[in-house]
């Protein structure tokens, strides 16, 4: 792969190239191997319930933790992320509040295989629309991490939502694309090896944070066995300024390479009326190198939802 088809697969398209759904997997083989990556280790964590909601894009399982009295929480994750690789925040987040997480359709993991074509954002978004009707018996809070904060603010507000948490978020500015980026990018996509995809975890994260063994294992499956998708571009803003009258958190970590503090500013400042608060020493995994504060943070969604 070229630097030129690196920069191509993690920069925005344009819309005539997502008109038709696309299939993630590099075949069935390939599917089958992701699909048992996650189900083994989703199947062993004993607290976790499982059900089957059907939506526009195809069936989405559900997964759930019982936790604490807090309002509950619906994870969206991020590209190239779901449900298997979101345990550790789960647990971080339980002691507070039953915790529900989901895969995205077309990205690796357990949902349907096929990206959605035409306005991605928008069947996203209404996508999350119908997860929100099967999923939630009560109010919930809402985490996207990254293209799930994309996803969150595409959806059309809703009495279902308490809140948003929007961590590393995409949908408000363009990512920050950078050679340093292309460095690491590209042997984790033409060689895919344990060392390649830790050397684009690091990338990803702050300074000094160690990557978790299993996570470059799951970015080397990933690579031999998906095409990856395009990064977002911005929403339109009259679609970000609906979420306005909901209690919504904006945080990033000091060290994220695509949305750093001061890239989402204003955007946050001016279509959400929301200030970003910075996850001190952090990259773009702040869920996973930082769930401490994460939690912080939904403590302090949860108590101006309630207020």
């Amino acid at each position: 792969m070229t630097g030129r088809q690196a920069a191509m697969a993690l920069s925005p398209a344009p819309a005539r190239s997502l008109r038709r759904p696309a299939r993630i997997y590099r075949g069935a083989a390939a599917e089958r191997r992701v699909r048992a990556w996650c189900r083994s280790r989703l199947a062993a964590d004993p607290r976790l319930r499982e059900r089957t909601l059907a939506t526009g894009l195809g069936a989405t399982p559900l997964f759930t933790a019982d936790g604490g009295d807090g309002t509950p929480v619906l994870l969206l994750p991020g590209t190239n992320f779901n449900s298997a690789t979101g345990l550790a925040l789960a647990r971080a987040l339980a002691p507070d509040r039953t915790v529900h997480l989901v895969d995205l359709p077309g990205q690796p993991g357990l949902a349907a295989p096929l990206r959605p074509g035409g306005d991605r954002l928008g069947a996203y978004g209404a996508w999350l629309g119908e997860v929100l009707a099967g999923a939630a018996e009560r109010r919930v809070l809402v985490l996207g991490h990254s293209l799930g904060a994309a996803v969150a603010l595409a959806a059309e507000p809703s009495d279902r939502v308490a809140g948003l948490a929007l961590v590393n978020p995409a949908g408000l500015a363009p990512a920050a694309l950078s050679a340093a980026l292309m460095r690491v990018t590209l042997p984790w996509l033409a060689a895919p090896s344990p060392g390649s995809s830790a050397r684009l975890l690091a990338f990803m994260s702050g300074p000094g944070a160690e990557v978790p063994p299993e996570l470059a294992d799951w970015m080397t499956l990933v690579a031999r066995s998906c095409r990856t998708s395009l990064a977002p571009g911005p929403l339109p803003e009259h679609a970000v300024r609906r979420w306005r009258d909901t209690p919504v958190h904006v945080a990033t970590g000091s060290h994220d390479r695509f949305f750093p503090p001061a890239r989402l500013a204003a955007p946050a400042r001016d279509l959400l009326a929301a200030r970003v608060d910075t996850v001190e020493g952090a990259g773009h995994l702040a869920p996973h190198e930082d769930p401490a504060r994460v939690r912080a943070l939904l403590r302090d969604l949860d108590a101006a939802a309630r207020s």
